[in-house]
């Protein structure tokens, strides 16, 4: 009870103060130096931090009372679906448009992934897990545009958890979270291998699993994760990632016997 009352004191007195004070990193062109910007706006029960922007936006004047130019910063849909609003809010990579600002201490810092190269102030070029996605060949093929009439059916207990695993939204948070992910390796990322186990058990995405895996054996692939679970701690979908990792582990060893020993008839 004494917490919930701390709360509701709390969320009255920022109420009463009618100003949220925001610390945003910017940074005008990918090869100038980063420098941080103060803001000051008026309070406004259920702000989000993508409202909060948009407030800036329509009035570019910092905490200092001096004409700037508007941050700018990634968004498409506002409900945590596309995954493009992708930021650093105090410390920890989350998606924007679900963190209200009563949430958090101020000043309520915004900085950029720094997982991915910055284009300017808070938005950054995801290029590199977009490649990624093609090198795991994140689809199902199919045979020519005509109808193909209905696709082969999942069980029932199958198709629950693999729907689990389609929520992603390639948000890339997982990968800000994870430490393996640096200028030191190639690593794809949690995300990448949690989508080769979605596309291998589909029944017609399992005609390129064994590519999917081999993709996985390779640089950048499996062998650099450090199991530091942090992705699954931040991912905004609550998706089971270290559940694949491990599934994935125990395929590309399966996989490894497979190509050693050059036998199609063991046991997945």
């Amino acid at each position: 009870m004494s917490n919930n009352n701390t709360a509701v004191q709390d969320r009255q007195q920022q109420t009463a103060q009618k100003t949220v004070l925001f610390d945003v990193r910017r940074q005008d062109t990918a090869d100038s130096q980063p420098y941080w910007e103060s803001f000051e706006i008026e309070y406004r029960p259920n702000m989000n931090v993508i409202s909060a922007l948009m407030e800036i936006r329509r009035n570019p004047v910092n905490k200092e009372g001096k004409k700037t130019t508007p941050v700018n910063w990634d968004m498409s849909c506002l409900e945590e679906v596309c995954g493009a609003c992708s930021m650093v809010i105090n410390g920890r990579p989350r998606q924007s448009c679900t963190a209200l600002v009563d949430q958090f201490v101020q000043p309520i810092k915004l900085e950029p992934m720094k997982t991915f190269p910055v284009v300017r102030d808070l938005i950054v070029d995801r290029e590199f897990m977009f490649d990624s996605l093609k090198k795991i060949k994140a689809w199902v093929p199919i045979d020519g545009t005509y109808d193909l009439g209905e696709g082969p059916r999942m069980p029932e207990r199958k198709r629950q958890w693999a729907y689990e695993l389609s929520k992603c939204m390639t948000c890339g948070v997982c990968l800000e979270a994870c430490p393996n992910v640096n200028d030191n390796t190639n690593f794809m990322g949690p995300a990448l291998l949690s989508q080769v186990r979605l596309f291998n058990t589909h029944p017609t995405g399992a005609m390129n699993k064994d590519e999917r895996l081999a993709t996985l054996m390779t640089d950048g692939g499996i062998g650099e994760c450090g199991n530091s679970q942090n992705c699954v701690v931040a991912c905004p979908k609550g998706i089971p990632l270290t559940t694949s990792i491990a599934a994935m582990n125990r395929a590309t060893n399966v996989q490894m016997f497979k190509n050693f020993f050059g036998s199609d008839h063991m046991v997945d």
